[in-house]
């Protein structure tokens, strides 16, 4: 049986689509890359158990669109399983509808959808595309594999088997004219029992160097959690896949570390866990790295809570081969931090930058601008906090987005509650312009979002990171970074 997991061309004049391992949709002006962890186990998983399995990433392969259905055709696989996001959901629809056009007097093709979107609104794809099957919550590795061995003995025995009996909870399919579904997705499955992810088989090095948050190239990424054991900001469109915090084993993760270092001779390793995991795990990992010798051989790159971590912990993570951490900040004011849930102050901002600084490490943080019930001066508020972060040279780099509000999380909820949503059309919820109601012009909300990036041409932030500098990879991830930087000043213009 034969399996494609593919991310479709999506060809538009706004950029490239951050559409895998993106918890906040955006399209980029410089193309960037974003290793897809779940997929790729997704991918692993399958090849793991017999099937034959296709990774067909058009987005980072740039194909057109004509190419992609080329090679639908010679291919001809029995499944076709595709991540969508809110932003594109809609010309997901059309393509599924198009590949079973495609396919409907050749050979019979299954079509697959999962991801954030369609975990909050399943039937809302099945009503308006052709698509078969929609896999729900964030354990889709699993349930692709669950699905694909339930068609697979289907097919085999069609007279003894039934879908609806023997399908895991959280999958979403049609019974003639009726759409169904085999309950509500569950979390509870063991992360410890996946293979590790064939990088060989999902194309890796696509991912490997175009990438601007890594200072040395190959990089590439993991997941040591899935996905924050916070886990209760009202945006973030990850808390309808895991509302529940899972992590791996410390000697699992390091075992995997270990494989990327000396079979595919990986400099830097993104954990894309939501939160990377804290407390006595982080220290035994840091201990096991150190153990091991892996912290001389490569850098890693982490996201993290605000107030989260001793002065301690930065320590031991500096010398375990922490480089980068990436801080969510999202607002400075109080009243927001609040009503988002947080769970944080904006000295506890502060002070923790201050703190991963002096213990050598990197903080990058991210800042989001549009929220409704602020004024300008409280954005501005802000962007005042940001620039004097990095300035200062507490922050050592930074992104700078339009909030929006995904379906699914409970800002979401709020914004349609109260009326505060401009539209419904999801092609708009790309940060490209604000979809909730805000009370001053759009156009002051992108300049707000702008200025935070202008920030990097100004002579104290120049000087600062030249007298970073201490060697070549130094030299080549600011050329880098410059260049993501010019693109993200044309990312946020008015359409």
């Amino acid at each position: 049986m034969k399996v494609i997991i593919s991310y479709p061309p999506l060809n538009s004049e706004k950029g490239v689509p951050l559409l895998s391992q993106n918890r906040q949709f955006q399209y980029f002006k410089d193309p960037t890359y974003i290793y897809p962890v779940v997929p790729a186990q997704a991918a692993s998983l399958l090849k793991k158990e017999g099937f034959e399995v296709i990774w067909n990433d058009c987005i980072a392969q740039e194909w057109t669109y004509a190419q992609f259905l080329d090679f639908i055709k010679k291919e001809q696989p029995d499944v076709i399983a595709m991540e969508t996001k809110t932003p594109v959901v809609q010309e997901h629809w059309k393509i599924i509808n198009d590949l079973k056009n495609l396919s409907s007097d050749i050979w019979p093709l299954t079509t697959v959808l999962f991801g954030d979107h369609v975990t909050a609104m399943p039937e809302e794809s099945m009503r308006n595309s052709k698509v078969d099957f929609v896999l729900t919550g964030g354990d889709y590795d699993f349930l692709l594999l669950d699905l694909c061995t339930a068609l697979k003995e289907l097919k085999l025995n069609p007279q003894r088997y039934t879908l609806d009996a023997d399908l895991e909870p959280g999958i979403w399919y049609r019974q003639g004219s009726e759409i169904k579904n085999s309950g509500q997705f569950k979390l509870d499955h063991n992360l410890n029992s996946l293979p590790f992810i064939d990088r060989d088989l999902t194309d890796w090095k696509l991912y490997a160097y175009k990438n601007g948050n890594f200072r040395r190239t190959p990089g590439t990424y993991i997941m040591s959690g899935r996905d924050c054991w916070w886990g209760k900001c009202t945006y973030c469109s990850w808390t309808t896949l895991y509302p529940e915090f899972r992590q791996r084993k410390v000697d699992n993760v390091i075992d995997e570390i270990g494989i990327l270092i000396e079979k595919y001779k990986v400099k830097e390793i993104m954990d894309d866990s939501g939160s990377f995991p804290v407390g006595e795990w982080l220290r035994s990992f840091c201990r096991g790295m150190i153990s091991r010798g892996y912290n001389r051989k490569i850098n890693l790159d982490c996201n993290m809570r605000f107030g989260a971590l001793t002065d301690d912990d930065y320590k031991l993570m500096r010398k375990a081969g922490f480089r980068f951490l990436l801080f969510g900040i999202e607002s400075a004011n109080q009243t927001t931090l609040d009503r988002i849930k947080k769970n944080l102050t904006v000295d506890t901002i502060m002070q923790s930058c201050k703190s991963a600084r002096r213990a050598g490490l990197y903080p990058h943080i991210t800042i989001m601008f549009g929220y409704p019930w602020e004024s300008y001066e409280d954005a501005q508020k802000t962007l005042n906090l940001g620039k004097w972060l990095l300035k200062k040279d507490y922050a050592y780099t930074m992104q700078s987005t339009v909030v929006i509000p995904y379906p699914g999380t409970p800002l979401f909820a709020e914004c349609k509650e109260k009326n505060l949503l401009y539209n419904y059309d999801w092609s708009y919820y790309d940060m490209k312009n604000p979809v909730m109601k805000i009370g001053f012009d759009k156009e002051k909300l992108l300049e707000l979002v702008q200025s935070l990036y202008s920030v990097s041409y100004s002579p104290e932030f120049i000087a600062r990171k030249i007298l970073s500098i201490r060697d070549m990879d130094d030299i080549k991830y600011f050329g880098r970074a410059f260049l993501k930087v010019a693109g993200h000043l044309f990312d946020f213009k008015m359409r």
